[in-house]
């Protein structure tokens, strides 16, 4: 793709100033971004795949050390002997006034009593400016279902970027960053180089509130900032007064969730008592459970509202089971008298007795065994063979007082079978 303006010109000129990569970064790349391997025969002949080294290995283990090069291997006991594998890395550089990251496939050919052989294709690099404008200068990737659909003979040109390339720039960073004098100002260092660097410099050459969390060790919230892309108007405020308390916030989306329950039961998001809590994980499932309350309450009154407009139907089915009470003195078990109490009862047992609108079936009657005021179980009768179908506890479990309750229903059966034969 031709360059579009004149800091695309500028940056595809300069892109034929860099330099080759170092020893260094070779040997860097080599050692962190692959695997080390020791081969070894079921009879202990073992090689190291690094520097062809051979000794024999009379107990086989996981792990061991070369004698000769020194390399922590992972010993596999395998007849193969040729190994080929591919890994990304990156480098972070500048180049006149832009700062650089630089990205490159790794490829390590292993083969059996040899020394690996380790080189490098460069992918492309992207392209800041002191202001954060951004460029992508790198080979054509081709159509295909794999990463490194490249195709490698092609020059290096102004690219749109997408994905891949976005996925490449985040493969792990040479350590030793060399950064222009913009970025090293606004607070970027090597601790914060395990974020996204392709959403990381940009955000701290352009954004005000990325370089402050950056220079205040907000690292946590940073990385939420940058990868959620959340609205940081809502929080910024907030965020001030955790800077100025020195607390520093441990989970940025933990955080985010537990300012907007603040902010949804009207506390004051200005305070440090509720924006800076000691355990912010506790503070937010104690917010959670309170607006599951709210919320459940909310439900239940709309039931309500709901059941007004069905009592006379239930009323005309079921009123003449209203008033039967099962006792043994401590269970008591006796028919819901109103749509209302379905809702009550679906709320407090989690089951599904309001849902499938159980007071309109016609051959089904409901109770509710109790001890006291607690809400033991649901019983359900069937009115034509005069049974208990089921009775079921919180969550549709059985309680220990379960065979209890059915006994006691179907034992004091005639007081319904007696409101039936008066009907």
């Amino acid at each position: 793709m031709k360059p579009r303006n004149k800091f695309e010109k500028a940056v595809l000129a300069q892109s034929g100033k860099l330099r080759p990569m170092t020893q260094a970064q070779m040997r860097w790349a080599f050692r962190e971004c692959v695997n080390h391997y020791a081969h070894r025969l079921p009879k202990g002949h073992t090689t190291c795949m690094d520097c062809g080294h051979s000794w024999n290995m009379e107990t086989p283990t996981t792990h061991c050390t070369c004698p000769a090069c020194g390399t922590k291997l992972q010993v596999e006991q395998t007849f193969v002997r040729k190994v080929r594998q591919k890994s990304y890395f990156t480098v972070l550089t500048k180049c006149g006034e832009y700062q650089v990251l630089r990205m490159y496939l790794l490829i390590v050919e292993m083969e059996k009593g040899c020394k690996a052989r380790p080189y490098a294709l460069e992918i492309g690099h992207y392209w800041w400016n002191a202001q954060g404008k951004t460029a992508l200068v790198a080979i054509q990737r081709t159509l295909g279902r794999y990463m490194d659909c490249f195709s490698f003979s092609s020059p290096k040109a102004i690219r749109p970027d997408n994905v891949v390339y976005r996925y490449i720039a985040n493969a792990p960073l040479y350590p030793k960053c060399d950064v222009i004098p913009t970025l090293r100002r606004n607070g970027f260092n090597r601790v914060a180089s395990d974020m996204e660097i392709s959403e990381l410099i940009p955000a701290l050459l352009s954004d005000a509130k990325a370089e402050t969390l950056m220079k205040t060790g907000q690292y946590a919230f940073l990385r939420h900032y940058l990868t959620a892309r959340i609205d940081m108007d809502k929080y910024w405020a907030s965020v001030k007064i955790c800077i100025r308390n020195g607390y520093v916030i441990p989970d940025g989306s933990t955080w985010c969730d537990t300012i907007d329950l603040l902010r949804s039961f009207g506390k004051d998001t200005h305070n440090p008592k509720y924006v800076c809590p000691a355990d912010l994980k506790t503070e937010h499932d104690r917010l959670v459970l309170r607006r599951n309350r709210l919320l459940e309450r909310e439900r239940l009154a709309e039931r309500r509202k709901e059941a007004v407009k069905l009592e006379e139907t239930y009323r005309k089915l079921k009123g003449r089971f209203f008033g039967i009470v099962i006792t043994d003195g401590t269970l008591n078990v006796r028919v819901l008298e109103s749509v209302a109490e379905f809702a009550e009862e679906a709320a407090l047992m989690h089951h599904c007795v309001w849902a499938n609108a159980y007071y309109l079936k016609e051959n089904s009657l409901i109770l509710s065994a109790t001890i006291g005021r607690r809400h033991v179980e649901t019983v359900e009768v069937d009115l034509q063979t005069l049974k208990v179908v089921q009775s079921r506890g919180v969550c549709n479990s059985n309680t220990e007082y379960h065979d209890r309750i059915v006994s006691l229903v179907n034992s004091n059966m005639n007081l319904i079978r007696q409101r039936m034969g008066a009907a």
